[in-house]
């Protein structure tokens, strides 16, 4: 019976205890987790392959007392292929080649004066183009600039009365520059499209022979490109959905 009576009052005294004890320790903080979140990160690095259409206008360099019977606008369409470095982080660099095939003959040539009866075909059929380009990224959208070695394609002819002639021209004009710009932006996980102007400067071309074509002086072998294109770029680049 004493042990009982002893357990109860053990018992009462600890309930009693109790309710003290957390009172002292304050009111219960609340936890709770924190939110996930996730962003779009975009990373232009890797390779791309692409194609492009627009618009070629040459410069209004022509021969001196000429009639230049081909210089309006042209359509242009090709491929392109590179390769883009992200770093720093906002900064892109890369190599990119290029090549457009060019609708119609841009430079028929009808000598006037001691020429007379002359005629001179010089028909780009294409320009390509070896080029590094360097760019600042902000996400999806990159704006950039380009320079390299260009290259046209051509094939030129001279003729007398409707009779073909030889000739001699005072260097080959198949090798030159291009400087560009261009804005690109990436639209979905591994594809982008861009709107690029790209100037081709093959320099300057005189005839050495006949003589009698030598005082026309030389027309400026030049480009004026505007295009649209669209990349498909492989693994290494597009936004990718990342934790942080």
């Amino acid at each position: 019976m004493k042990k009982f009576l002893l357990a109860t009052v053990a018992l009462v005294a600890l309930g009693a205890t109790v309710p003290a004890l957390a009172a002292d320790l304050g009111p219960r903080t609340a936890y709770t987790k924190a939110p996930s979140a996730y962003a779009p990160i975009y990373n232009w690095t890797g390779f791309y392959i692409g194609g492009h259409i627009g618009g070629a206008f040459s410069g209004d360099n022509g021969f001196a007392g000429t009639t230049n019977s081909g210089n309006d606008g042209r359509f242009l369409g090709g491929l392109q292929a590179g390769a883009d470095y992200q770093f720093a982080p906002n900064w892109v660099v890369g190599i990119e080649g290029q090549y457009s095939w060019l609708g119609g003959n841009n430079n028929g040539v009808t000598f006037t004066g001691a020429g007379a009866g002359y005629a001179y075909t010089h028909d780009q059929r294409g320009l390509g183009s070896v080029t590094g380009r360097l760019g600042y990224t902000w996400g999806p959208g990159l704006l950039y600039v380009k320079g390299g070695y260009a290259y046209s394609d051509y094939t030129e002819s001279l003729t007398l009365g409707g009779v073909p002639q030889a000739f001699a021209l005072n260097s080959s004009h198949h090798d030159g520059y291009t400087v560009g710009a261009g804005l690109e932006y990436m639209f979905a996980q591994n594809w982008s499209g861009k709107i690029e102007y790209q100037y081709y400067d093959f320099g300057k071309t005189n005839f050495v022979t006949p003589a009698v074509l030598t005082g026309f002086g030389s027309t400026r072998n030049d480009e004026h490109t505007f295009k649209a294109g669209i990349n498909y770029r492989f693994n290494l680049g597009g936004p990718v959905v990342a934790k942080y």
